[in-house]
């Protein structure tokens, strides 16, 4: 508690011309009486103007009370030191807690992914294996049913980049958007509702195996070759896609070879959306941006990409 303080205090502020030690305030007149006649003229003006004064406030004040605002506004180092080591750890749990729900989310997909592969690849070549074999059982060689189905084949692979892209715009980007806009948030979990899109071009592909597989014939031999394509190009996708632009898994090798670079760096302008969505496509997304007058942006990309790729090797 303060001791109290007894402070004479007065209304009346303080006026120098009435301080005894400083002499007598001179007048309007002694002063005018000094200069010529064009200042006496505005001798009232003087004389009627307020003469300045000041005034001597004296506060008093409680120690107590500021030494305890001083030190609550002025938090030594020491708890300033504790708080920020308690805090450390929360965040490093927080991260190695993403971190490892990351990895664990990529060992699911990758999972996922080679068996699936492993699985579609194994029964694909034995289709073809045992769907030849059959056929020339009989001594004779049907080229024309052979050239079909391998021609139709590629056919259908390329076919599926077109389909792929006019699906992207036309359909996942409109009516089934809110299928396909999972793929443009950040994912939770290995999964995502977007996946989906990839069953439904599964089963054509398999129907289309399946038939031709069982029957004899040119029509089954093209519908082999189809379902074959379609089962080569969804492969591809989910490398090139998933693999290396979005990393839901490591793919290795392929990350280094220039044009899947191309690809991948394309897809990525797609989700910054700066040409309207463009490229829709994958594999010929660097040819929709040269369209559309984007490779600048696509260069800036490449580059950005192989410097991410550089520092986390």
């Amino acid at each position: 508690m303060a001791a109290p303080i007894a402070v004479p205090c007065s209304s009346r502020p303080f006026r120098s011309g009435r301080i005894p030690f400083l002499g007598r305030k001179p007048t309007s007149i002694s002063i005018a009486s000094q200069f010529p006649f064009s200042i006496r003229n505005i001798d009232p003006i003087v004389r009627f103007r307020r003469t300045p004064t000041f005034t001597v406030c004296f506060v008093a004040g409680d120690q107590k009370f500021e030494t305890q605002t001083a030190e609550s506004s002025n938090p030594g180092p020491s708890g300033g030191e504790e708080a920020a080591g308690e805090r450390i750890p929360v965040v490093l749990s927080v991260v190695e807690e993403k971190m490892a729900r990351k990895r664990s989310e990529r060992a699911t997909y990758l999972i996922a992914a080679v068996m699936s592969t492993f699985g579609i690849t194994s029964m694909a070549v034995m289709a073809v294996y045992y769907r030849f074999s059959w056929q020339l059982e009989g001594g004779d060689i049907p080229y024309v049913e052979m050239f079909g189905t391998f021609a139709l084949s590629v056919g259908a692979a390329v076919g599926m980049e077109y389909w792929a892209r006019w699906a992207h715009e036309a359909l996942w980007h409109a009516s089934l958007w809110h299928m396909h806009e999972s793929h443009h948030k950040p994912r939770e979990g290995p999964f995502e509702l977007n996946d989906v899109f990839a069953i439904t071009n599964a089963v054509p592909a398999i129907a289309l195996l399946s038939y031709g597989f069982f029957h004899k014939g040119i029509v089954p031999g093209l519908c082999f070759g189809a379902g074959l394509g379609i089962t080569v190009f969804g492969m591809a996708y989910m490398f090139v896609h998933d693999g290396l632009v979005h990393k839901r898994f490591q793919v290795g090798p392929i990350a280094n070879v220039p044009y899947l670079r191309r690809v991948a760096a394309a897809h990525q302008l797609h989700h910054t959306e700066k040409f309207n969505g463009v490229p829709y496509g994958l594999f010929l997304g660097p040819k929709e941006l040269e369209e559309v007058g984007g490779m600048e942006e696509l260069e800036k990309e490449i580059q950005r990409r192989i410097k991410l790729y550089n520092n986390n090797k």
